[in-house]
């Protein structure tokens, strides 16, 4: 059997590109390689699914084609090729070289075309299945008996493939070659092909059924009526012309040769070389089964007398131990099976005595530890690994009895606590909440790799498997290896053998205290690079912002999770009943409208419903899968079309509150301690914003009565506490107003006026007594959306105006403050220049995409360039609030504790005793968080503190 597959790489690599722009897949030498790894992994899916025994990857050219001749105005309309894209091209050329498979390209033609003519004439010659596979539709005027439209899997839709019937059913046609008609009565926005005006797709479908073509519409333009006669008959050149246009050539002048299509194998070196180069390391396991080190033969070899462990004499004989090096076949990564490594089992008081007394000598050891869980709070100790020399490491296990295990955890706490020797861990907070839950509190410099990677790279993940691949060409042993796949079956660490266990963790100390010197080397060395101030003022480094803020926070975040918060959770479940009550209700106002009952959740069903029945908008999208688009920034458009609209958004937003919260939050009671434990995310947000999660803290609803009700829930722990929240007043516009020197602005701060007033009575030029609620709130909007680069078309989507108002809005805002604008315009230009900016203290956010010729990537780079200097200096602040907070409560001896950080929110578990020094605490180190690190603004911070027997009282 003969099976073809015809793959359009350009459409490929554009949707694999934007697969991965919210989260772009850049690796170490700082290439964005999302469209290479998605066009990759779509290959080889092919491969490996579909075992074609043909197949051939059709290209564009640069060179115009016949329609580029026929209508100068085709495809003008398109944005300039993204640059990660063009960057891209050269590789996945090289890649399907590697793979040895055919690229067909003929200037003058595009892909479509390419493919087409190939599809056909296979089909002619004896093929039995052709796949064309391609997310365009306009293939489908292709689609016969032999032929089929392969449309890969994407955003968690599977393959879709289409073969005739399939085609009529989309289409909603008789004959496949009106799918052409259908584009050319239609026309297409992306390639600029015109079609008629005021046809759409129902039109169209509608036209072809009653006149079959475009030529049987234009012969029968007599059985039109009023407006839609004029338009057809006045597009008459212009119907035939589009129908030309989107007709692919089936009669392209390329070469057909069934042996070049044929597919045997592909060259290992050269894709092994490729993957290697883009650090694809999944694809290269995935592809290269049969070299992953498995069973690894052990051979002996003598080992370096001057090996800690020796030295220690852990080997009381003084013989050398033996070196553990495997005889598995090569890779192109180093792992555990083919490095040379000495990794100990400490499981005797004799040898952990040693062990002590060696860590006591250092300057600094890496520790890593292994238990049950991965939320710290339930973790039980399986064991912790030491390593103080790259390739060495020890580790100490310990037993299930929690007597025994604390007997010898006791033992480390000396070293642990001793501030003398620094301490060095990836994620070193979660291990820090392990061991104070076994009564010890590490000291010393921290060092956590996982931070410092954030730091240098924030955009890039920072888990220890990707930095061990990505820094060291070394790929760990993997979890799952040992305890299996997530799941209710997946074992525990504790069921581990000592021998594998001490593998494992020994390689994880060991690969952190590598990862350590590179990063802390990469910090030192940009550091340098980094120009001192043009004022002479002290110079902004990362090794302080790493020193001073992220590393000191480790001990802050993980006391305010072991702290915890107290849940009311009897108030959450009578609040679940209530909305329970109100989904009923509209669910009921919903049908009514409707005049019928449908699956308010079913996307498909409810797009039916506002879109086939209620016909809301005629425009209306459908999404790749066929269905229509129904997203809350679709709804939101159409509220003021028909109540049922905001009906939804309301069942929508109550539904996701009562799941999400309501009733999810005391399922997340500790059952030891009976409080909430969130954990909190220091490297995640890149513009440098803490995150929480188990709950996310962040997203808990405050507009609407109902979210609000969720802070209710949040009590303080016994009767002698009370709940303060201490909130950041503005704190993003006063920064703005700090880094413009925007002097209206500074002068309403520091004169404590109301400043979305003073700003309404600038932009709409009336007397501050005379600006009235709506004023202020477009102000106000106007003031925040500044911040973020909004443009007059998102303003007057928030305010639900003509975009024209909004557009005098921000001119007259920028007119007023001129120096808001010129910040924005020296930021932008600066970002140009470096292609990153900072915050106050030297936080870096990297913009690879400032320079695009693409707008909409080039848009979002300057959006960026405008705020993260802005929403990352207030991250800084709000971090170095807490460690000063932290140290206050720490040193004054307060049973009073901070329990929760949500954006510029802190809150505070307070004695009622203490509320007196307290108070005012809190305000003072907040407002003046920056001064404590010798940073001065004119602008001041404003805190306003609350205080309640709930979180919503205190808020």
């Amino acid at each position: 059997m003969k099976k073809l597959f015809l793959l359009d790489a350009m459409a490929m690599i554009y949707r694999a590109h934007f697969a991965f722009s919210k989260n772009p897949r850049i690796n170490s030498k700082g290439m964005n390689t999302g469209a290479v790894l998605g066009f990759t992994n779509s290959l080889v899916e092919v491969l490996q699914k579909e075992n074609p025994t043909h197949i051939g990857i059709a290209f564009d050219t640069a060179e115009p084609t016949f329609r580029h001749i026929e209508y100068k105005e085709y495809k003008a309309n398109r944005e300039e090729q993204p640059e990660d894209i063009t960057n891209a091209i050269p590789y996945i050329y090289k890649m399907v070289e590697a793979f040895k498979i055919p690229a067909l390209v003929l200037p003058g033609y595009e892909a479509d075309d390419i493919i087409g003519t190939i599809a056909k004439r296979a089909a002619r010659e004896g093929f039995d299945e052709v796949y064309m596979m391609t997310i365009d539709k306009d293939y489908a005027q292709l689609v016969e008996d032999k032929i089929f439209l392969y449309k890969p899997s994407y955003m968690g839709n599977g393959i879709d493939i289409w073969d005739v019937n399939k085609v009529l059913e989309k289409f909603d046609i008789e004959r496949v070659d009106q799918v052409i008609d259908f584009l050319g009565m239609q026309g297409d926005a992306v390639d600029n092909i015109p079609g008629i005006p005021g046809v759409g797709p129902k039109t169209a479908v509608k036209f072809l059924k009653a006149y079959g073509s475009v030529e049987g519409l234009l012969e029968n333009t007599d059985k039109l009526k009023g407006k839609q006669k004029e338009k057809v008959e006045a597009s008459r050149d212009q119907a035939l012309l589009s129908k030309k246009l989107a007709t692919i050539n089936i009669e392209v002048p390329i070469d057909f040769s069934e042996e070049n299509l044929k597919y045997e194998s592909f060259d290992k070196d050269k894709v092994k070389a490729l993957f290697e180069e883009l650090e694809f390391r999944t694809l290269t396991r995935r592809l290269f089964k049969e070299d992953a080190p498995a069973g690894a033969t052990k051979k002996k070899t003598k080992r370096s007398p001057k090996v800690a462990a020796n030295q220690m004499g852990l080997f009381g004989d003084g013989t050398p131990a033996d070196d553990s090096q495997a005889t598995a076949p090569a890779t192109s990564l180093a792992n555990i099976g083919n490095t040379v490594h000495h990794y100990y089992a400490i499981d005797t008081p004799g040898k952990r005595t040693e062990l002590i007394a060696h860590l006591k000598q250092q300057d600094e050891f890496c520790f890593d530890t292994e238990t049950t869980s991965l939320v710290a709070q339930d973790a039980e100790l399986v064991g912790i690994a030491f390593a103080t020399y790259a390739g060495e490491a020890y580790y100490v296990p310990t037993p299930a009895d929690q007597k025994e295990a604390q007997a010898i955890v006791d033992e480390f706490k000396e070293v642990f606590e001793d501030e003398s020797i620094g301490k060095i861990a990836q994620n070193l907070k979660y291990d820090w909440v392990v061991l104070k839950n076994y009564g010890i509190e590490p000291k010393g410099k921290f060092f956590d790799t996982m931070l410092a990677h954030y730091l240098l790279q924030p955009d890039m993940r920072h888990n220890m498997d990707v930095l061990a691949k990505s820094y060291l060409n070394y790929e760990p042993v993997e979890i799952t290896s040992l305890i299996g796949k997530k799941g209710k079956k997946q074992g525990s660490m504790r069921d581990v053998e000592l021998d594998k266990i001490t593998e494992y963790a020994g390689e994880d100390a060991d690969i952190t205290l590598q990862l350590k010197e590179i990063f802390d080397a990469q910090i030192k060395a940009q550091d340098l690079r980094h120009p001192a101030p043009e004022d002479g003022g002290e110079k902004v480094t990362l090794e302080k912002l790493l020193d001073e803020v992220e590393t000191p926070l480790i001990e802050v975040l993980a006391t305010v999770e072991t702290n915890g918060v107290r849940l009311d959770s009897e108030s959450l479940a009578k609040l679940s009943k209530e909305l329970a009550k109100e989904v009923v209700v509209l669910e009921e106002k919903i049908y009514k409208i409707a005049g019928e009952q449908f699956n308010i959740a079913s996307p498909k069903q409810l797009g039916e419903i506002l879109f086939g029945k209620l016909q809301l908008d005629p425009k209306a999208k459908k999404t790749k899968s066929g269905q229509y688009a129904t997203g809350e920034e679709i709804l939101v458009k159409l509220a003021d079309k028909n109540e049922i609209v905001q009906h939804i958004l309301d069942f929508r937003g109550l539904q996701k509150l009562k799941n999400t919260y309501v009733d999810a939050l005391p399922e997340l009671v500790n059952k030891k301690t009976g409080l909430i434990h969130t954990s909190y995310n220091q490297a995640v947000a890149a513009t440098g914003r803490l995150s929480s999660t188990n709950p996310n803290l962040q997203n808990i609803p405050i507009r609407t009565a109902q979210g609000r009700e969720v802070r209710r829930a949040f009590i303080p722990r016994s009767d002698e506490f009370v709940l303060l929240a201490a909130d950041y007043s503005q704190i993003e516009l006063r920064i703005m107003a700090e880094f413009s020197q925007d002097a209206t602005m500074i002068k309403a701060f520091q004169n404590g006026e109301d400043i979305h007033a003073t700003t309404a009575s600038k932009i709409y030029k009336v007397p501050l007594d005379q600006v009235d609620s709506d004023m202020r709130r477009k102000a106000k909007t106007a003031n925040f959306g500044i911040i973020y680069g909004i443009s007059a078309h998102g303003l007057s989507e928030r305010l639900n105006i003509p975009r024209k108002e909004a557009g005098e809005i921000i001119k007259a805002y920028f007119e007023e403050f001129p120096a808001v604008k010129q910040y924005m315009d020296d930021m932008i230009n600066k970002a140009r220049e470096q292609e990153y900016v900072e915050t106050i203290l030297g936080r870096r956010r990297y913009l690879r995409n400032i320079n695009s010729r693409n707008a909409v990537e080039r848009g979002n780079a300057e959006r960026n360039a405008i705020n993260a200097p802005i929403q990352g200096s207030a991250a800084d602040m709000i971090k170095i609030a807490m460690i000063r907070l932290h140290e206050f409560l720490k040193k004054e001896h307060l049973k009073s504790k901070m329990i929760l950080q949500v954006h510029d929110e802190l809150v505070f578990d307070a004695h009622k005793d203490e509320l007196g020094i307290l108070k005012p605490a809190i305000v003072d180190l907040m407002k003046n968080a920056l001064s404590s690190i010798n940073r001065t603004m004119q602008v001041p911070m404003e805190v306003e503190v609350g205080e309640g027997t709930t979180w919503l009282e205190a808020h």
